[in-house]
């Protein structure tokens, strides 16, 4: 397997896009392709894609997609 894409639904009927694409295999449209049929699916069960997005790859393919950005996230890591 080199890509893989689903969704967990969240409240407010939203499906959380998640893809995975393995390195050696990026830069094919496959991040694209699988995550098209992920939104495709999304739609059809009646929910709300989201796609959280910070790797410009990712930024890129969703933009592709259709997806807009509306906002940011931040991830803190607390050593101890």
């Amino acid at each position: 397997m080199v890509a893989a894409a689903g969704y967990r639904a969240w409240p407010s009927r939203t499906a959380h896009i998640g893809v995975l694409t393995a390195p050696g295999a990026r830069g094919r449209g496959l991040a694209r392709v699988t995550g098209s049929a992920t939104v495709a699916h999304a739609l059809a069960a009646g929910l709300l894609p989201q796609w959280c997005a910070r790797p410009p790859a990712s930024r890129r393919v969703a933009a592709v997609l259709g997806f807009e950005e509306l906002g940011s996230q931040l991830s803190v890591e607390i050593a101890g």
